[in-house]
């Protein structure tokens, strides 16, 4: 799959009154297909999850959105209005499950790229509160190298 696009991540985690907030920006590709959107990118050292691909899948109409790493350390995430998943999440350390309820479901994806914004909450499988996590994501398309560039 081209990596074609540039692919920023911002995750703020708020727990306990106090908030804090992670960026990422990374090389991935977009593709539109059967009523949704993929975002598809690769781990780095700098995640902790080298080795893995992370693909983030939202419904055309902002119902839903699915987070799944593949590789060494699987998880998937699926946030859904309306609905709490308990949701298989792989820390490198073992598996936990945690209840995902999402607040907030917004997309202006097209072909071209665009952004994604999304909140959620966390909680154990007890339904014990553990942090409410606001995430944005924009994936801007690359600039067309010409051979002579690529080559440079």
């Amino acid at each position: 799959m081209e990596e074609k696009y540039l692919i920023t991540i911002k995750g703020t985690m708020e727990q306990d009154g106090k908030s804090e907030t992670v960026e990422l920006m990374t090389r991935g590709s977009l593709v539109h297909k059967d009523g949704a959107f993929y975002i598809i990118y690769k781990e780095t050292e700098a995640t902790g999850y080298a080795g893995c691909t992370t693909t983030v899948k939202v419904a055309e109409d902002a119902r839903k959105v699915s987070m799944l790493r593949f590789g060494k350390v699987p998880s998937q995430l699926i946030i859904e209005k309306g609905t709490r998943h308990l949701c298989h999440y792989e820390t490198g350390y073992g598996a936990i499950s945690l209840g995902v309820a999402a607040d907030v479901i917004e997309h202006a994806l097209t072909d071209g790229g665009g952004t994604l914004n999304f909140s959620y909450t966390l909680d154990s499988g007890a339904e014990n509160f553990i942090s409410r996590n606001l995430v944005a994501i924009t994936v801007d398309p690359l600039p067309e190298q010409s051979p002579e560039q690529s080559e440079a």
